[in-house]
């Protein structure tokens, strides 16, 4: 029996467990405390700050829907009291949906505000089936063009709507309405709705900019309520007889009906409502996460204590909760519910710790819903319209458009703005989708085929993806090539599919068997290799040689025999292994491994390695790196043998000097020395990497064991960690980006801290001050494949910022790495 497995016979004594009753958390009994509903300072604070924007939004919602304006305070209670306990992301508020404006107001429309209640109950108990067929992480993966697009196009036509509200006319029906219309509406107007509505657009923008130390104080009301507020009493002033906000008795507040009328349009309905919600809540729920990891990852205020970590939103529990709360909104007479990134955002932003202050929100609408209806109904319609309308504009973000035309999705983005606002919100998410498709396959079937012909030899070029849409193309330029011709075939695409293939196999074999030389290059003119038998198909370069199934398919068929189920040949005299139970796979992999260099790597290297044993080590630089074992020092340096001299340790640490004394570890001393005093290289790089294990482990996502070994030597990464935390210095950046975490943050850090501890050693201070050795900090993102060098003027401890400058392909090395240096072209930019 495995010792992992217990036992029924436990052979301690009952008197020597704790106690029921001593504290101790007992082996099968839950965590101490846990499933109590506890509010902090900053929850109650933060509650209170999503309050006051939730009141004056739930309310223009409703009136910009042309709804109930008790149905904008149901909903805002419900999702925050119902979304909030049971979402999967804690510190997202959940309300009325802006982006169901256009939507819920043509429901009304057309079927009644009874019919649109039942609508909403079927779009939450579709959020809840969806959710439960995990189905949340599908949602994302609409095209972001798209999804901006919807909510661009969204936002356009509630501030078109809400426009018409703040010149005291009624809205039409639809986007195209409201602007054809508008321009008869400015001709004859009332100037106090307008007055009141500029008034509150000009607070709610300069509200967040109120310069000084008074500035700073009113800043914390806000910019919602203050706007509203301030409208609110000069129009009681000033506009005694202008519209107001009229809050029907509960009594009279309409309850659902059972939905009449076509059943394909209810449940086209149904869809856009669901649709919609979704994506807005699932959306949300990214962003709030982004939100929380940046404020995790941020220094604490002065005097302040760092933010707790949030964890990442569960999307399918989410969209379940978002359902349940439009299920029981739509019962109570209430607007639809989704998350909103405004309020969530505040949320965050205030400090909220955990969902305490979601629910609290709702908590304290309803209180309001029933307390404050006398001093709600003194908020001038105009001021509401105006304050949605901002929403509206704000829906139309800049960011997202330059995001958009820089990976040349413009198109699919405009084709949603226009189809939402001319259609309607359903048909234009699919007249986006249609275009995505249709902008997909054209970037899929658009490849270029040249042919140049230079002294007798050919240059066949294509640039773009080889698919059986460029079959008939390919075909027709290669069989216009003469026979046993000398040609150099370039190939300039990532992706090339069976048929293309069989095409280019088909046209090398019968020019090699005429006597023609076929060569194959990529973009950069590298020889790749020939299409050849399906022999050498399945190992690519790089494969991780755990994933190199090549070797594990062997089939020992015989000595000298090829099998070609295998796609290997089988070597003349093949090890014979004993396979016990016990065998590990890595020992396989590993033989394997070393059976492939011998056969396939051993005759390339054979002469350069006897140079190299009969000449000695001359490399030329020292690469201090991490253990980690995704780190391939050879494949992102494109090195060979001779050239690194490497020394790789966990969190790739440097001990000052004299850290070794008393049973320490002096082994990268030494290897610093010996580097540095006699093989004489010309430069140091110390190489930190992504998801570092170390880091984390100092960050304390790892077990600390004082004492043992490993938490020995990572007490060289504390200076590390004190560096980041500490005033004195500048923060580590990454070009083009901040940090993703605290742990990226820390292996940034790290890097530059270890460059200052290798300057402390003696034989490199020396090198240094003769100005024969330099200093290199390089940081590799595992995930991106992309290397990063320290720029020029780093390392100075409160100098500027520590900045890593991204190393673009066909970058220039200098004696001195700046931005410049390593970025010679003008598509490659850095931003420091």
């Amino acid at each position: 029996m495995s010792a992992c497995v217990p036992t029924r016979n436990d052979p301690s004594p009952r008197r020597s467990r704790p106690p029921r009753a001593s504290g101790a958390k007992r082996p099968h009994s839950p965590p101490p405390g846990r499933g109590r509903f506890r509010v902090s300072g900053a929850d109650l604070s933060a509650s209170i700050t999503v309050f006051l924007i939730a009141v004056p939004m739930s309310l223009g919602l409703a009136v910009a829907m042309d709804a109930p304006l008790a149905a904008g305070l149901v909903s805002a209670a419900i999702g925050g009291i119902v979304a909030g306990l049971l979402g999967g992301t804690p510190l997202q508020v959940s309300g009325p949906s802006a982006g169901l404006t256009v939507v819920t107001a043509e429901l009304i429309q057309i079927y009644g505000w009874r019919t649109t209640c039942a609508i909403t109950i079927g779009a939450g108990l579709l959020q809840i089936l969806l959710g439960s067929l995990r189905a949340a992480r599908n949602a994302l993966a609409v095209s972001p063009a798209i999804v901006h697009g919807t909510l661009a196009g969204i936002g356009v036509a509630i501030a078109l709507a809400q426009l018409h509200i703040v010149l005291g006319e009624a809205p039409r029906s639809s986007a195209l309405d409201n602007a054809l219309a508008l321009p008869a509406h400015v001709e004859h107007f009332s100037p106090a709705g307008p007055l009141v509505g500029a008034l509150t657009i000009t607070l709610l923008v300069l509200w967040p900019r109120l310069p000084g130390r008074v500035g700073g104080a009113l800043r914390r009301i806000p910019a919602a309520l203050a706007a509203v507020f301030v409208a609110t009493a000069v129009a009681a002033v000033a506009a005694p007889g202008i519209a107001r906000v009229d809050l029907p008795s509960w009594r009279s507040h309409a309850l659902p009906e059972m939905p009449q009328g076509p059943m394909a349009a209810l449940a086209a309905a149904v869809l856009t409502v669901t649709l919609v919600a979704s994506l807005e809540s699932l959306l949300a729920a990214v962003s709030v996460d982004k939100l929380a990891a940046d404020r995790a990852a941020a220094p604490p205020k002065p005097g302040g204590k760092a933010a707790a970590p949030v964890k990442r939103s569960d999307l399918d529990r989410e969209l379940r909760a978002q359902g349940v709360a439009n299920a029981l909104s739509g019962l109570a007479g209430g607007l639809a519910v989704s998350g909103g990134a405004v309020r969530s955002s505040a949320n965050v932003r205030a400090g909220a710790e955990t969902r305490a202050a979601t629910v609290l929100h709702g908590v304290w609408v309803l209180l309001a819903a029933v307390l404050l209806v006398t001093a709600l109904e003194w908020i001038p319609l105009a001021a509401l319209a105006a304050l949605v309308m901002v929403v509206g504009i704000q829906m139309v973000s800049f960011a997202h458009i330059r995001k958009v035309h820089r990976h040349r999705e413009f198109l699919v983005y405009g084709a949603t703005i226009s189809g939402v606002l001319l259609a309607g919100v359903l048909e234009g998410v699919a007249i986006g989708i249609v275009v995505a498709v249709a902008v997909a396959l054209h970037r899929l079937a658009r490849t270029r085929i040249t042919v140049t012909e230079h002294d007798g030899r050919y240059l066949v070029t294509a640039r773009g993806q080889l698919t059986f849409l460029a079959v008939p193309r390919l075909s027709r330029v290669l069989g216009r090539l003469p026979q046993g011709v000398h040609a150099v075939v370039e190939l300039d695409g990532f992706f090339m599919d069976h048929a293309a293939y069989e095409t280019i196999q088909d046209w090398y074999a019968a020019q090699t068997a005429m006597g023609g030389q076929i060569e194959f290059t990529g973009r950069s003119g590298g020889r790749i290799a020939e299409p050849a038998s399906a022999a050498h198909s399945c190992c690519r370069p790089w494969t991780p040689w755990r994933n190199h199934h090549c070797h594990d398919r062997v089939h020992e068929t015989g000595p000298g025999t090829t099998d070609h189920t295998a796609h290997t040949v089988t070597p003349t005299a093949p090890v014979t292994v004993s396979a016990s139970a016990g065998e590990r796979q890595g020992g396989h992999r590993l033989l394997s491994g070393l059976s492939s260099f011998q056969r396939t790597t051993a005759p390339l290297v054979r002469e350069e390695l006897a140079r190299l044993a009969a000449e000695g080590q001359r490399p030329s630089q020292l690469f201090l790196t991490c253990a980690d074992s995704r780190l391939v020092t050879s494949m992102i340096t494109a090195s060979g043998p001779g050239d690194l001299f490497t020394v790789r340790n966990v969190g790739n640490l440097v001990p000052p000097p004299g850290t070794g004394d008393a049973g320490g570890d002096d082994s990268v001393a030494a290897a610093i020395e010996y580097a540095v005093d006699v093989l004489k290289v010309e430069s140091i790089t110390v190489c930190g990497h992504s998801g570092c294990g170390a880091m984390q482990a100092l960050l304390g996502a790892a077990p600390k064991t004082p004492g043992t070994p490993l938490w020995r030597w990572l007490r060289h990464g504390l200076p590390s960690l004190e560096r980041m935390r500490s005033k004195h210095h500048s923060w580590a950046r990454i070009a083009g980006r901040l940090p993703a975490d605290a742990v990226e943050q820390l292996c940034l850090t790290n890097v530059v801290q270890q460059l200052e501890h290798l300057r402390a050693h003696e034989s490199v201070a020396h090198r240094l001050a003769a100005g024969t050795l330099q200093l290199h900090g390089m940081y590799f993102h595992v995930g991106e494949a992309q290397a990063y060098l320290l720029t020029e003027g780093a390392s100075s401890g409160t100098g500027p910022d520590e900045v890593f400058a991204r190393v673009a392909p066909g970058a220039v090395w200098s004696a001195a790495p700046s931005s410049e240096a390593l970025h010679p072209t003008a598509d490659s930019p850095v931003s420091a």
